[in-house]
């Protein structure tokens, strides 16, 4: 039976479905970049942990909160990570009981390699959708998200 003649033809018209496969496709796409330029170690799941990491260090349960997931799911990413040589845990000069999580030296080749793939998608975005369209959408989207963004806490 089709969405429409079951009534059902908004569950793959409604803004969050239609979100959620834009940034299914954006990530895609950075993937896709990554591997071409030598990256293709890391995955979408990796992403949570190295989105929310400050260049200069977080400590895991800001990462968690961050990255609204538990500590433990959170930890294990960071295990991952450090597997790749990504990111490694060091003591917390605050407070010598606790870690910090931060970048390596190869996790900052990483995260620059990342940044060109996030601006090489945005453009490809942008030639697609058109420079009125793109700006509009990043527009709305910052002002509809602004409350719901870890980073600006």
């Amino acid at each position: 039976m089709k969405a429409a003649k079951s009534g059902t033809a908004w569950r793959h018209a409604n803004a969050g479905r239609l979100l959620n496969n834009a940034v299914r496709r954006f990530e895609a796409r950075v993937l896709a970049l990554m591997g071409e330029r030598g990256h293709s170690e890391t995955r979408m799941a990796h992403i949570s942990l190295t989105r929310n990491l400050d260049v200069e260090g977080t400590r895991l349960t800001e990462l968690a909160r961050r990255a609204s997931m538990s500590k433990q799911a959170m930890g294990e990413l960071v295990d991952q990570c450090a597997q790749l040589k990504l990111v490694d845990r060091v003591v917390d000069p605050s407070d010598r009981r606790g870690r910090i999580v931060r970048f390596t030296p190869s996790g900052l080749k990483w995260l620059a390699a990342f940044s060109s793939a996030v601006d090489t998608a945005e453009k490809e975005m942008r030639a697609e959708l058109g420079k009125a369209t793109m700006d509009a959408l990043l527009r709305g989207l910052s002002i509809y998200g602004a409350d719901f963004d870890p980073l600006a806490d």
